[in-house]
């Protein structure tokens, strides 16, 4: 991806909202009140509700250590009536099981001095009110916290022995200051079996099936300690399928949606609804956010928030006002969201022309992590967005700059920032579809990254384009070898075949769609494989124009290695249609990606026909 030329504020999710007035529940309404502490280690967990909008709600505990000692986890349960629930959180890691609701600390925030304080907070729906409430298994009035530390989080599982019905999972030993008792081993968040060795082979499963696993830890006096990080498991066989989705059956349709676009491209979030595009995707990477000082960076502040909609060009036809909390293209993609709730939404940092920050942020991973977690968490924004997107370009090599980060870097960050984010944030990275030996996806931890984030997406074109001035002409997006291609490993198909190499499971794969073609002049021969003295001229860029405008100026001629190619006087272009994106799309399934996506919106035509293929053909 390149850019051409050239903190978050919610009325649904605002962590300090003017003239919301915080509901603190009576505590003895909620629990029966304890009698006073006496042991030393005590603490207190208050609720509070920050914000309501009728149909959902923001609240926000605080725990509080009352007591003499440090405290160095908490654990806060409640009951919620039927009907109301939780549906995001931040600061903790909250689970449910039925109407029960339980909140545990993350790494960075479990110890707790005497006297310190520490809030997490989550959006709700309905309108119950907590009950119920137990901290560390104890009144949360501040009745006595046992002393006995709870054991630590083991290490994250290991799959091997993976059959169509089965898979051995094996994980280092939590520690615990009186020893550890046995381990609960969790399939997709359910206990399935407690043992007390460091193994377990769960049997009985579906073949071409995805499961995740993590273990959780209890000690001697019975106390259990945080999950370990999750493992993602496929068993063979079966139908391949989908993977990785807004829901279970689903596969992940994907566009990237330049803040840029609203300029000299005029193309807005309401153009996804009149293209008819909106009911096609499941995802949008908002692109791009800057990487500047070892922090994730606003990109375009005047496009991202602050630009004015009149009402025609407002996605529910309401203009802006002066003095609105949030305008621009964050707004747009809110309403986006309330018309079409099952869209996700990620912040994409970096780009062609802003990975050039990554060397340096990654010297701190988990700074660069924090910096980027309160960037896409700012209250002003908070409910826009759902993940993250990391697009450096590229990891221990060269791009537009060259980086020897190392092949460790990729994992390290994807680490940390799986680590701030937490399991409930959607994380993922654009990546080099560089499949030549000792090239691009060699050069850096792709598989060791893959455990920490929900797909790649694999940027299966661009791999020949009028760089090369004087030729040869070639496909800018192969989906197989063929014969003349001018460098080996340079397309789709060898691409993902190394990542799965490489241990990163397919459905943690998207291809690549290029809504464009990529063209030379000076051309006398159809067939790929001419010479040319050029770049042929587009719009925006030499050598490269839009799909709207080539389907109408070039259209294709021919086709060679599963994309389109036209030869028209005597420019050559290359690019994808309705026709070879279905076909994509099918070999996409028959290899179990994960879906597919593409780059970029406005590079389609007024209807939408490309990203209608990707819809149709992923199914």
């Amino acid at each position: 991806m390149s850019t051409e030329a050239p903190p978050r504020r919610s009325r649904f999710r605002s962590r300090a909202a003017a003239g919301v007035t915080a509901l603190l529940l009576p505590l003895a309404a909620m629990v029966g009140l304890a009698t006073p502490a006496e042991a030393a280690e005590s603490a207190t967990a208050a609720y509070t509700k920050a914000s309501d909008w009728g149909s959902g709600f923001e609240g926000r505990w605080t725990v509080k250590n009352t007591g003499t000692t440090t405290l160095s986890n908490w654990t806060v349960e409640w009951d919620f009536p039927s009907g109301t629930s939780v549906t995001s959180a931040w600061d903790a890691t909250v689970t449910s099981t039925g109407t029960h609701w339980t909140a545990k600390n993350l790494g960075w925030n479990g110890t707790l001095a005497p006297g310190a304080s520490v809030s997490f907070g989550f959006n709700g729906s309905g309108t119950g009110s907590p009950s119920g409430c137990k901290l560390n298994g104890n009144s949360c009035d501040g009745g006595s916290v046992p002393g006995d530390t709870a054991p630590t989080a083991p290490g994250t599982p290991t799959a091997s022995d993976i059959t169509d019905t089965s898979v051995k999972l094996s994980w280092a030993a939590a520690t615990d200051d009186k020893g550890v008792k046995n381990y609960d081993v969790l399939r997709d968040g359910a206990k399935v079996a407690t043992v007390t060795g460091l193994t377990y082979s769960d049997t009985a499963l579906t073949a071409g099936t995805d499961y995740s696993y993590s273990v959780q830890a209890r000690d001697t006096a019975g106390q259990t300690g945080p999950v370990s990080g999750a493992r993602a498991v496929r068993t063979t066989g079966g139908d391949p399928g989908p993977g990785p989705g807004p829901g279970p059956g689903s596969s992940v349709k994907l566009g990237y949606f330049t803040n840029w676009g609203v300029y000299g491209r005029n193309y807005h979030v309401k153009n996804l609804v009149t293209s008819g595009s909106a009911a096609k995707i499941t995802h949008i990477n908002y692109a791009f956010g800057n990487v500047q000082g070892g922090k994730c960076t606003i990109g375009d502040a005047y496009a991202d928030y602050d630009k004015a909609y009149t009402a025609d060009q407002s996605v529910d036809g309401k203009a802006d006002t002066w003095d609105q909390p949030l305008r621009g293209n964050f707004n747009q993609l809110r309403k986006l969201k309330a018309q079409y709730p099952h869209i996700k939404v990620l912040w994409s940092f970096g780009g062609w022309t802003w990975s050039g920050g990554f060397p340096d942020a990654v010297k701190n991973p988990t700074a660069f992590a924090q910096s980027c977690y309160d960037l896409v968490e700012d209250p002003r924004w908070a409910d826009v967005f759902d993940g993250i997107d990391l697009d450096w370009e590229y990891p221990n090599s060269c791009g537009l700059t060259c980086d020897t980060s190392g092949p460790a870097a990729i994992k390290n960050m994807m680490q940390a920032m799986r680590a701030k984010f937490g399991p409930n944030n959607l994380i993922t990275a654009a990546t080099t579809a560089d499949a030549s030996a000792g090239g691009k996806i060699d050069a850096a931890d792709y598989g060791g990254a893959a455990q920490y984030l929900d797909w790649y997406n694999v940027m299966t074109y661009d791999f020949f384009g009028a760089w090369a001035k004087n030729g040869p002409t070639a496909p800018h997006s192969p989906l197989t070898s063929y014969a003349g291609i001018p460098q080996q490993g340079f397309n789709s198909a060898e691409a993902i075949a190394k990542f799965k190499a490489k241990g990163v499971p397919a459905n943690k794969l998207l291809l690549g769609i290029g809504f464009y073609g990529r063209g030379w002049t000076g051309v006398t021969q159809k067939e790929p494989g001419g010479t040319a003295t050029g770049p042929a001229a587009g719009t925006y860029e030499a050598g490269i124009e839009d799909y709207k405008v080539l389907k109408a100026s070039c259209p294709a001629n021919g086709t060679v290695a599963g994309t389109a190619y036209a030869h028209c006087g005597t420019n050559w272009w290359s690019y994808d249609t309705p026709a070879t994106v279905t076909s994509k799309m099918s070999w996409a399934k028959t290899q179990g990606l994960g879906g597919a996506f593409f780059w970029e919106f406005s590079g389609d035509t007024s209807n939408g026909e490309l990203v209608s293929a990707i819809h149709n053909g992923l199914g």
